[in-house]
Parts: C-alpha cells; structure tokens; sequence
C-alpha cells in the first residue's frame, strides 16, 4: 500500500477547500424584513433618547 506524500495531501486538501460548496444565505421574507427594520429603528431611536438624555447632564447651570 502507497502512503500519500505530504505534497499530495496539502494539495488535496488546498482542492477541496477551493472547490468548497458555497453557502448561500436565503433572501429575506417580507416578515424578517419589516422585523429588521424595526428591530433597527428602535435601536436608533435608543441611541438618540440617550444622547438627549445625556446631553442636559453635560452642562451644568
């Protein structure tokens, strides 16, 4: 029984890893997007209220 040379294995390995079955993501449903872009809005309303919220602090009178 032939054992694989080093060179044949890394370059066997390197194939496969080139030829590597692409994962593709799904598109979104129109559910997932409308939940994305609420989920998003509301994490930028979050940041702007805190910046207001922070903002009186930052100037004493």
């Amino acid at each position: 029984m032939m054992k694989d040379h080093p060179k044949t294995t890394r370059a066997l390995r390197e194939a496969n890893k080139a030829f590597k079955p692409v994962e593709t993501k799904k598109p979104m449903t129109d559910y997932a997007k409308a939940q994305q872009a609420l989920h998003d809005n509301r994490e930028r309303l979050k940041r702007e209220r805190l910046a207001r919220e922070i903002k009186p602090r930052s100037h004493p009178e």
